[in-house]
């Protein structure tokens, strides 16, 4: 009875959430004079507005011998500005209550910026001064780069970076996702304030950026107040490197790395998709069932419950501007690899050749429809949202067409999806682990 009750309100209180986001008004999009897209969701119930921002600055477009580049730029931002010091800006925005931050991955810069309506101006007054008038010190310069080698070094001792760094680096080859954002131990000290002056000029253009708001705030308030704080903000011609899609696997390749572990770490997995991929919606349905839905998932229910051979196991599409990798991560005692590895091809098989279950299938797809609303339930998770969304270019319908694109997913899309996407032939295996006990076939 009382899991029954359990169940019973967790489907109210998600069909609540989901109501009211049908509720509010369809999202606005302006595109303002210097070429800043802005998105807008307004929510009056909560006075406090959040902004979103991403800058196609990600670490795709830095070069090669200066890895690490876009993510210090990115961190130096709110480091200080030509008005103000980092402490300035720490004890500006800490003394109203808001936050701020800046951040860099692979694909984009992004800012953020959570304000009570009250401190609005003040809130952008920081936000537009950290983005148009970074200092770029050369002590903060050092500092940050001391923080991240030091990051860096660290992860010599966790084997699930030392795995997912040689993964990327041996299935991505040249291309940008082959190396960490953060950079590397041989390309930060190479990276000079010149180098930064030049790359933010180049890239952080407001008709290279996108800022999503949401919140205690109309459309006219808005478009006011950033045409006022970023209105100087001069546009620029912004020349984005061209990158060619990675390429495949046509073999199965094995990087074994020996340390003195009780278990190995395991890596398995292709070249996968890019965000734009209409199969998307296919395969976070399949990828549910294989290994990412948690518990209720086949690698789960059967490595791990079944066969006790695993302390955690799970996959993923890492879907991003360009094609992301298919990943299966586990660990196991290293007497147990092998065994595993073959229970996670066999179940990659298994899916690519025989048709799921109904009930499987109606499980995924209601969970995946049931959890969308508690994307949507903070301003900030809807600003994070709606400015992915215009990243990626998939329309403001995507509120409404997500539910039904999970929908409308048949067994017959998800066997021949598998079939395309997924290949226990042809792919990388990276172990971290104590070789001796592990002997891994090869």
């Amino acid at each position: 009875m009382k899991r029954r009750f359990q169940i019973l309100f967790i489907l109210m209180t998600l069909l609540f959430l989901y109501t009211g986001a049908e509720a509010e008004e369809k999202p606005k999009r302006v595109v303002l004079k210097n070429g800043i897209v802005l998105l807008l969701q307004e929510r009056h119930s909560i006075p406090t507005v959040v902004f979103n921002i991403k800058i196609k600055a990600g670490s795709i477009y830095e070069p090669d011998e200066l890895a690490g580049l876009a993510s210090l730029t990115a961190g130096l931002l709110t480091e200080g500005t030509k008005a103000r010091t980092a402490k300035q800006i720490s004890e500006e925005i800490d003394f109203v209550g808001g936050s701020i931050g800046t951040s860099a991955n692979l694909d984009y810069a992004a800012a953020s910026l959570s304000i009570l309506k009250k401190d609005i101006t003040l809130g952008l007054d920081l936000l537009s001064d950290i983005l148009m008038n970074p200092a770029f010190d050369e002590k903060e310069i050092e500092r940050e780069r001391s923080q991240t080698l030091a990051g860096i070094i660290n992860q010599k001792d966790d084997p699930g970076a030392i795995a997912s760094n040689a993964f990327s680096k041996i299935l991505y080859l040249k291309h940008p996702y082959s190396r960490p954002s953060e950079g590397l131990e041989g390309t930060l000290p190479k990276i000079k304030k010149e180098d930064i002056i030049n790359f933010h000029r180049k890239y952080y253009r407001p008709n290279n950026t996108i800022m999503s708001v949401v919140g205690n705030i109309t459309q006219d308030e808005a478009v006011s107040l950033i045409e006022k704080y970023f209105g100087k903000w001069e546009k620029a011609k912004v020349s984005l490197p061209k990158i060619p899609s990675p390429p495949k696997l046509t073999n199965k390749n094995v990087e074994l790395i020996d340390k003195d572990l009780t278990q190995a770490t395991i890596h398995l997995g292709h070249i996968g998709i890019s965000r734009k991929n209409p199969d998307f919606y296919t395969l976070i349905v399949m990828n549910y069932m294989l290994g990412g839905g948690g518990f209720s998932s086949r690698l789960v229910e059967d490595i791990r419950d079944n066969q006790g051979l695993a302390y955690s196991v799970s996959s993923g599409f890492d879907a991003g501007l360009y094609e992301g990798p298919f990943k299966v991560v586990m660990q196991t005692k290293n007497e147990n690899a092998n065994k595993a590895i073959n229970a996670i091809l066999k179940h990659i098989e298994d899916i690519r050749t025989n048709p799921v279950k109904d009930n499987e299938l109606n499980d995924a797809r209601s969970y995946i429809v049931g959890s969308f609303p508690l994307r949507l339930d903070t301003n900030s998770k809807m600003a994070g949202l709606l400015s992915l969304i215009e990243f990626y270019d998939l329309g403001l319908n995507y509120f409404t067409e997500y539910p039904k694109k999970i929908n409308a997913v048949t067994k017959e899309d998800i066997l021949k999806a598998a079939k395309k996407y997924l290949d226990p032939k042809n792919y990388l295996l990276v172990v971290v682990a104590k070789q001796k006990e592990a002997e891994i076939a090869r």
